[in-house]
């Protein structure tokens, strides 16, 4: 939409507009994750979702740019929540062993919202006029939100089960403690928010490390995210926006895929060979970073006359970007203690966003001032980047086989 000529609106502009959200975003979930490890997450999860839907059904209600304007930034940083939330519940109800493959799972809701949202908001505004297309999100999310506030559990405990970590495997078994399992660990004392943040996050030189590489990997995602169509158009004679973005539709769908099976490879890696949990998990994302530079380079290769290869090369950039979006975070949360996951989630994701940010204004800017040979050298760089600053993390242990070897 905003790529229509009749908008009047010069990439600077856009750019302005593609880097607002993401830094309310990105804010929202560092405060909420590092609050949200001495809150309920299944409560902070339902009661931003109902919020969200609130500010839904405001947008509907309301008809002025300063008012849409506010209720943006709102919307952004009240889904700041669910991450760390999401986080928190998911490495208390699986394993090691099996987290990655759930942690997948989790991740493809980017895919399947970015799919089911526009047809839905589409075909509610076609039908019943606009106010709809914002009403009838809206809603479904006040109804979801209600639904986990009333039936979801923080933990098995909380249902009256055992720790996952704990039922799944025999303390002299070591090879399956690697695998996710751990006898109970001592109780951990009590620590302030901040204390939490600087003493298990913050201090852990592998999170430094997961946070950059997320820096880059969403600077290439919120690039390709933001500036694809327009580069269809202005460098490949691409007629409109609306045959560019047929184009580049398949992103969203490879990134599905590729987020299910890395996560899913990641299990069997740390299930079939000894070492670092985390490591070996890094070791996928290492592999993923180089499919996306090689499909970067085939995307700026292709010829204009071909378009069913670049909707192919698309949509195996969101297959390889996805996989190392899905599995950093989820580094993030095995690393550090169960207690710190929040605080670990929104930092790096409020790193991350401040790497889509940077994909507004700054590749903006590039794009004019050299041209897209610099938009694209500019995320290849990113993907080396990333690169390098795991290669020390490839042999990193979780917090379980930490707690074990001690």
């Amino acid at each position: 939409m905003v790529a229509s000529p009749a908008l009047g609106l010069d990439i600077t502009s856009i750019g302005v507009i593609t880097s607002i959200f993401p830094l309310c975003y990105g804010c929202s979930k560092f405060v909420s994750g590092v609050v949200g490890d001495v809150l309920s997450p299944s409560i902070m999860l339902g009661g931003g979702l109902m919020a969200t839907g609130l500010v839904n059904v405001a947008f509907g209600a309301s008809s002025t740019l300063p008012v849409f304007c506010f209720l943006w930034a709102g919307n952004g940083i009240l889904q700041g929540f669910g991450a760390p939330s999401c986080a928190k519940i998911l490495t208390s109800w699986f394993a090691a062993k099996e987290r990655g493959t759930y942690w997948g799972m989790w991740n493809i809701a980017h895919n399947l919202g970015g799919f089911a949202a526009p047809i839905l908001a589409g075909t509610a505004a076609r039908t019943l006029g606009w106010n709809w297309g914002l009403w009838a999100p809206g809603i479904i999310a006040l109804s979801v939100g209600l639904l986990i506030i009333l039936t979801l559990k923080d933990s098995p405990e909380a249902r009256g089960f055992s720790p996952v970590e704990h039922l799944e495997a025999p303390e002299t078994d070591l090879q399956k403690t690697i695998e996710g399992a751990a006898p109970e660990a001592p109780p951990e004392r009590n620590i302030s928010l901040l204390d939490n943040l600087f003493q298990n996050v913050l201090s852990n030189p592998f999170i430094w490390g997961l946070a950059f590489t997320y820096f880059c990997v969403y600077v290439v995602r919120q690039g390709i995210t933001s500036w694809s169509v327009f580069y269809l158009i202005k460098e490949k004679g691409v007629l409109d926006a609306g045959a560019a973005a047929v184009r580049v539709s398949g992103m969203e769908l490879g990134g599905l895929l590729g987020s299910l099976i890395a996560g899913r490879i990641s299990d069997w890696y740390i299930a079939t060979s000894p070492g670092g949990a985390v490591g070996k998990r890094i070791q996928v994302v290492m592999a993923y970073l180089i499919g996306v530079a090689a499909m970067l380079a085939a995307f700026k290769a292709v010829p204009s006359g071909l378009p069913i290869l670049q909707a192919i090369i698309v949509f195996m950039i969101g297959f390889f970007l996805y996989g190392p979006q899905m599995l950093i975070g989820l580094c993030g949360a095995e690393i550090v203690g169960r207690r710190s996951v929040g605080a670990s989630e929104g930092f790096l994701g409020w790193i991350a966003y401040l790497g889509a940010a940077n994909a507004g204004v700054p590749l903006s800017l590039l794009v004019q001032q050299y041209g897209w040979n610099a938009f694209f050298a500019a995320l290849l760089l990113a993907c080396a980047a990333a690169i390098v600053l795991l290669a020390p993390i490839t042999g990193a242990q979780s917090h379980v086989q930490r707690s074990m070897n001690q």
